[in-house]
């Protein structure tokens, strides 16, 4: 390896990179690499890692490898390396993304030793063709860039990276190692080492704390698309990104934000390479303020002024959501980290589990689980954050997060907690928090009982309270190093030393209620731009009832279920948007312009008068526009219906999964539209199920497909026909 002259490190450190100082233990990362030492690197977003690579190879003789999962990340790396005035030959990508005649010049170049860094996904080193080359080349070191993808416990785990340990012995088994990652808890750290076979490496941490970002999480309504833009607008000319799951999300919401003249772009794996490249650079040039993205984004992504990150959907994992976060204030100045979060979005993430098998279904039960814990958590979230990366956060109050600035009464936990200790203790530190919060508080459930812990004194001895109340406790005892997860086996609760020690000798210990966002209570306190994104913030409760009341008048007039006039959730925005025209009444949730035609003016007309008498303003930025994408779909699915094309056939043909197409069908229908599925019905529900399910939807009180499972029988009757002929019952009497 190159010999160390530490004059030489800070003159190249200077020249090229235009850096007065080293930051962190950058220079001692670059002396362990230059030394031949294998070497493991954990330095959160921001911190610098690429340097740590980057300088090394400058200074060693051949080529340096540098392993990277996404061409966006690859094609930013050499573009700021080149910017330094090097040659441009000094790094090239090697992807399948190269033309031929580019591929000629990137082994040219590395053949004739111009080429420092190169580029590669770990896709393209299986190829035999790659490996021969590189085993005819001088190859100075591998770094394993995003090193927490070789992990199953990471959160962006890909099975190619497990692979690379193989490919290297067959370049050279001699190579040192420098294996880099921004996000690892101790578990997948052990895994990175362990699969590298690189356990002697030379070991570097960097604190997680990033002070200057503000985390908060606000709970999810229907509502979500609206705040997100009233956030954007009232943070004119900043980027941000916006974080979806799902790629569909993605393009609707760009969509909609560009119809309310936000410069935005959509991110995803969807497109194609050279749309995403543009899109990346457009946001780079701040040619757009606003990138909506699914995880696929951001990785390596060096822009430091990101003022703001947005997650519509709470992650899959924690180390993903900090991952993500972390793109936000590196420049060290303001970073806004909002997580919107509703407890069903974890719920469909735990159906895209299915099909997996038992352990990795384990693995991302407990990641999904963790990521609950600090949704829900009234504790600081930093504290949080830096406790799930194994490191303690000494601050009792951070001042950057909503917990602290809004926080919520703490008492004095200590009983609970050594009753929750003791509880583990009995049931010999077997069983996860789920198990002993449901015995605690005194749940039959088949697992307590097979375990035979129904009978034993711990059941119900805490019945006073919940089993949210005690999973509450529990995560708060973890925090506080009382108890421990042991990830081997899955999130398994067991006691630590200082959690036997508090058992003998208890002392006070504060703790606070987790936030409950689906039901929230008169404890929880937000501040006021806060109250804004409470669940039925806004609504107008007076007017609500009089809605009710001439729905129930209306319903009656025309013999008509009253929730196939307007459903509640449209009354609900009827009262915080207070619509007074036909128009404004179509932007309203659930009603279009039929339904707005059939039964919307005796509203309107009570709407206007109750806003006249009472003097109120309304709001001036009700009119959220609509995407064309959401029209385009809209359209398709009718016209697709009205040949008598097969559901499964349009769900396939416009890429969104039956599920979703029902969804927007129903949206369709309850906004007005009239639509015949007969055809469909017909050939896929018996006809004394359609008879039934209909004489139900007569006479029923309300339209919740829960309530008709419990009426006619939920062994007897399928969710998705209760949805199909609850379609058919309000096209053909609501529309």
């Amino acid at each position: 390896m190159a010999k160390i002259n530490e004059k030489s490190l800070h003159k190249l450190l200077k020249d090229v990179f235009g850096f007065e100082s080293f930051k962190g233990n950058q220079e001692e990362i670059i002396k362990s690499i230059l030394s031949g030492n294998n070497t493991f690197v954990l330095m959160p977003t921001g911190g610098g890692k690429s340097l740590c690579y980057q300088l090394p190879a400058l200074l060693c003789e051949g080529t340096t490898i540098v392993v990277s999962p996404l061409i966006a990340l690859m094609k930013n790396q050499v573009d700021m390396i080149r910017n330094f005035g090097a040659d441009t030959g000094i790094a090239h990508v090697m992807n399948s993304s190269l033309s031929k005649a580019e591929l000629t010049q990137v082994k040219q170049d590395l053949s004739s030793g111009k080429t420092k860094l190169l580029y590669v996904a770990p896709e393209s080193l299986t190829k035999e063709d790659t490996l021969e080359f590189l085993r005819g080349l001088k190859i100075s070191f591998v770094a394993i860039d995003e090193a927490h993808c070789i992990s199953e416990w990471g959160h962006d785990f890909r099975p190619e990276y497990r692979r690379l340990r193989p490919i290297i012995n067959a370049i050279n088994p001699k190579l040192p190692v420098i294996a880099l990652t921004a996000t690892a808890t101790v578990k997948v750290q052990k895994d990175i080492m362990k699969n590298l076979e690189i356990l002697d490496a030379k070991v570097f941490k960097s604190s997680f704390d990033r002070s200057n970002l503000y985390y908060e999480v606000r709970p999810k309504t229907k509502d979500v698309i609206k705040d997100i833009i009233k956030y954007i607008k009232t943070n004119p000319g900043k980027s941000g990104i916006v974080y979806c799951l799902s790629r569909k999300k993605v393009e609707e919401l760009a969509e909609v934000l560009v119809a309310n003249g936000i410069r935005a772009l959509p991110y995803h794996a969807g497109l194609d390479s050279q749309t995403r490249r543009d899109n990346q650079d457009k946001f780079l040039m701040e040619e757009v303020d606003i990138i909506v993205a699914t995880i696929a984004f951001g990785m390596g992504i060096d822009k430091p002024d990101i003022r703001f990150v947005i997650h519509h959907d709470i992650p899959k994992s924690l180390e993903g959501y900090y991952q993500e976060t972390g793109r936000a204030g590196r420049d060290g100045g303001e970073g806004k980290c909002i997580a919107f979060y509703d407890y069903e979005d974890i719920h469909k993430l735990e159906k895209f589990n299915k099909g997996k098998d038992v352990a990795e279904q384990e693995i991302a039960r407990e990641l999904l689980n963790e990521t609950v814990t600090y949704a829900e958590s009234a504790v600081c979230r930093h504290k949080l954050l830096l406790h799930y990366f194994g490191e303690t956060y000494e601050k009792e109050n951070c001042g950057a997060c909503d917990n602290c600035l809004n926080p919520k009464v703490k008492f004095d936990g200590q009983e609970d907690i050594k009753l929750v200790i003791e509880a583990v203790l009995f049931t010999k530190q077997l069983f996860k928090t789920k198990h002993i919060a449901e015995l605690l508080a005194g749940k039959s459930t088949g697992d307590i009982i097979t375990a035979k812990h129904d009978t034993c004194e711990f059941f119900g001895a805490g019945d006073d309270n919940d089993e949210k109340y005690w999973t509450s406790i529990i995560r708060q005892a973890i925090v506080n190093e009382l108890l421990s997860k042991d990830i081997e086996e899955y999130g398994v609760l067991k006691v630590t030393k200082e959690g036997k020690n508090f058992v003998k000798k208890p002392y006070p210990v504060m703790v606070a209620k987790d936030h409950d966002y689906d039901h929230p209570d008169d404890e929880d306190e937000f501040d006021e731009e806060r109250i804004a994104f409470s669940k039925d913030s806004g609504t107008d409760k007076t007017l609500f009832a009089m809605l009710k009341d001439l729905r129930k008048t209306i319903s009656k007039k025309m013999n008509l279920p009253p929730f196939v006039i307007f459903q509640d959730p449209s009354l609900e925005d009827m009262t915080i948007q207070y619509p007074i025209t036909m128009e404004e009444l179509t932007q309203i949730v659930g009603v279009g312009q039929g339904k707005a035609q059939k039964f919307g003016q005796p509203f309107l007309d009570l709407i206007k008068e109750y806003v006249e008498e009472n003097e109120i303003t309304r709001p001036n930025d009700m009119l959220i526009k609509s995407s064309v994408n959401k029209s385009a779909l809209k359209i398709s699915i009718i016209q697709n219906i009205d040949r008598k094309i097969p559901l499964e056939d349009i769900a396939h043909s416009r890429n969104i999964d039956f599920d979703e197409l029902l969804t927007e069908i129903e949206r369709i229908v309850a906004s007005g539209t009239r639509l015949d599925i007969n055809y469909y019905i017909e050939e896929n529900i018996d006809e004394y199920h359609q008879e039934d399910i209909l004489e139900y939807f007569r006479e029923a009180d309300s339209d919740a497909v829960e309530d008709a499972l419990d009426a006619l029988g939920v062994n007897e009757y399928e969710e998705e026909e209760i949805r199909l002929m609850r379609i058919k019952f309000f096209s053909e009497v609501g529309n």
